[in-house]
């Protein structure tokens, strides 16, 4: 049972913050700690924090986690372009018990979308007359690109169709690699497509985000999901998928 006790903190005030804040408030929790840049991190340190929610920009995002692991605050984080340095944050987390969670997208049918593609890679690994494709569609002030999600959706191809081995954001590929185009646009929340085309027919499946809604709920449910544990976890551990 979800104790209405917890105390959260969002660190990275922008548009998602803003809308996670709003859902922390309306299933009732305390007020969450907001942070609004790095310099004010240690107002975390004035209470208990059960679990920092992280979404702020890539230049800055590892200096946050860090800091949370070091004052053992458990962390879930969305910010994206960062991820170079990741098995070094997963080593400081474990070492220091500390429950991290990192998501590319907190989406739950994003997260669904993640396992459809999986399993279509894996149909597709005896169909080599068909060449793999990845687009993705965000708003003008995304900062990364291609996308976080449009690197798993291609990092997972690779681990489940033996035929590529990384991908580019170009369009001179060879046969062995996953092209992916992205588009900055208005202020698209979030389109995935995934194509695999042969001279015959074309194979696609999509996924589009209405809102941030999807986004932010997903990263309530993962912060509630992480109060209390240690460990490293991904959504599809919250998800039980």
């Amino acid at each position: 049972m979800i104790n209405k006790n917890f105390q959260f903190a969002i660190i990275g005030y922008g548009k998602m913050g803003k809308t996670i804040e709003s859902i922390i408030k309306d299933k009732g929790y305390p007020a969450p700690i907001l942070v609004n840049n790095t310099e004010s991190l240690s107002k975390l340190l004035d209470q208990t924090i059960d679990v920092a929610i992280e979404f702020s920009k890539p230049n800055v995002a590892v200096q946050n986690i860090k800091y949370c692991i070091e004052n053992h605050i458990n962390i879930v984080c969305g910010t994206t372009g960062w991820l170079d340095q990741i098995d070094e944050i997963a080593f400081q987390a474990i070492k220091s018990n500390v429950g991290f969670l990192y998501a590319s997208n907190f989406s739950i049918g994003v997260n669904i979308f993640f396992e459809i593609n999986r399993k279509l890679a894996s149909l597709m690994n005896n169909q080599p007359n068909y060449v793999a494709s990845i687009k993705e569609i965000h708003h003008t002030q995304k900062l990364d690109s291609p996308s976080g999600t449009a690197i798993t959706l291609a990092k997972d191809i690779i681990a489940f169709n033996h035929k590529y081995n990384q991908f580019e954001e170009s369009n001179l590929v060879d046969s062995n690699t996953i092209k992916i185009e992205s588009e900055r646009i208005g202020t698209v929340p979030g389109t995935h497509i995934i194509s695999y085309h042969s001279d015959i027919d074309s194979i696609t499946i999509a996924h589009e985000a209405h809102n941030r809604m999807g986004f932010a709920a997903g990263a309530v449910l993962a912060a509630e999901w992480m109060v209390g544990k240690s460990g490293i976890f991904s959504m599809k551990d919250v998800l039980g998928i």
